[in-house]
């Protein structure tokens, strides 16, 4: 547990810092008082939501892609490439397919239709919303966590690679 936080930090202070942003966020926007407003917000969410899900969906499926390459890269330059660098491009996929993966469910629950339903209590929507609008803030914190870690990936490969000491 001691390594990951070690080796991971950035990407961690990252997906950290975009939660409490998205914690202030929902703060700022104040309690639902009723299922009227809750549909209200739910639809606005959703209709960014959407949009939000397909480009992190889409980023993330390509990340993956990149990443294969990447690998392909380090292992012709065959550079005395450490552990750490197959480490980082491991936690890279790994975090790219949480990301794709959380991004898709996001956007099949976006896809549901919402309206008003009589038979549903109105704290329902609330918890939709608070469901869906967490769901939402983990989408970004996984998403520019990744960016992070790719940037030190990319980092340790160009140190390697790069002749001279300054990158």
């Amino acid at each position: 547990m001691r390594d990951l936080l070690t080796c991971y930090r950035w990407p961690l202070v990252t997906l950290l810092l975009t939660g409490m942003v998205g914690f202030a966020a929902r703060s700022a926007i104040g309690r639902v008082y009723g299922a009227a407003e809750a549909v209200d917000l739910l639809n606005a969410l959703s209709r960014a939501g959407l949009y939000l899900g397909s480009a992190v969906a889409t980023a993330s499926a390509t990340i993956i892609a990149l990443m294969l390459t990447l690998i392909g890269m380090i292992r012709r330059m065959d550079k005395d490439f450490d552990q750490d660098a197959y480490r980082d491009v491991a936690m890279v996929a790994r975090l790219s397919t949480i990301t794709l993966l959380v991004a898709l469910l996001l956007l099949m629950a976006f896809a549901l239709p919402i309206g008003e339903f009589e038979e549903l209590p109105s704290s329902w929507f609330e918890n939709v919303y608070n469901g869906l609008f967490a769901g939402t803030v983990l989408m970004v914190g996984l998403a520019a966590a990744t960016v992070v870690l790719i940037y030190t990936t990319l980092m340790r490969v160009m140190t390697k690679i790069t002749p001279g000491d300054e990158v």
